[in-house]
């Protein structure tokens, strides 16, 4: 039987390879605005979409992020990648740290952009039932976003991202990966970790806070570093792409410092 390759694109042709996943709202689209300025001769970047995204999203899976970190190592595999780092965002950034617990060995380094902690994100009241109904209601992505970016980004960026996250997902697996990310805690299956770990907060997201990082990723993570962009809310790739692209090359060329090597 012939594994499941998830779709991807690969930018750039340098040493240090790396995978980046997207989180609960997009496809690997998510990550459009950074291509531009991406440091192809360094890095060769594969962005994926997951089960029930883009070109995925017909795909059957459970939907959860440890299918979704199996599936990373497979593709791997794939392009001949032994070691490697990722970045994900937000519900891409638990997929990252699963990564921890399934192939340690095989880590360079890990950036989560906004990323849902490896304990989850337990909800509760309406809180739940807002999530759990953006599954099939385009008013509660569109609130989500609002409101995870600070409550003060245009109308029309606002509707946009809601179109590109409804044409691009699947609602049954989109409601299925949210009972992943929010309600799996596997942090006692990484936690001392001593792959480097950075979590990147935005100022403006007071669901992912930089607080929210040092109570988990920083208290995890041996290694770990914290960066928070001053302009940015949950969608740093689309509200300050730039910074967005210094604070993770960055971290990922300090790795090529302390011996990483080409991989």
């Amino acid at each position: 039987m012939t594994s499941f390759v998830l779709p991807h694109e690969v930018h750039g042709d340098g040493p240090h390879k790396v995978f980046a996943v997207h989180g609960w709202f997009a496809d690997r689209s998510a990550y459009a605005a950074v291509l531009p300025d991406l440091d192809r001769t360094r890095f060769s970047y594969a962005l994926v979409d997951l089960r029930g995204y883009g070109e995925a999203r017909d795909a059957p899976g459970s939907f959860t992020t440890a299918e979704a970190a199996g599936d990373l190592v497979e593709l791997a595999d794939r392009l001949g990648w032994e070691r490697f780092s990722v970045i994900g965002h937000s519900m891409g950034g638990a997929v990252a740290q699963r990564l921890l617990a399934v192939a340690p060995h095989r880590l360079r380094r890990i950036a989560g952009v906004s990323p849902v902690p490896a304990s989850g994100m337990p909800l509760a009241g309406e809180q739940a039932v807002l999530f759990a109904d953006a599954a099939h209601r385009a008013e509660n992505r569109r609130a989500i976003i609002d409101l995870t970016t600070g409550g003060g980004r245009p109308a029309a960026w606002l509707d946009r991202m809601v179109a590109a996250s409804l044409e691009r997902s699947d609602a049954k697996a989109f409601r299925t990966w949210l009972d992943s990310w929010a309600g799996d805690d596997f942090s006692a299956d990484v936690a001392g970790s001593e792959v480097p770990a950075l979590a990147v907060a935005g100022a403006l997201d007071p669901a992912l806070s930089a607080e929210v990082m040092r109570l988990t990723w920083m208290s995890w993570y041996p290694r770990a570093q914290l960066a928070v962009l001053p302009g940015a809310g949950h969608y740093a790739m689309d509200e300050t792409p730039l910074d967005l692209i210094r604070t993770v090359e960055d971290f990922l060329r300090a790795d090529d410092a302390h011996g990483g090597g080409p991989a």
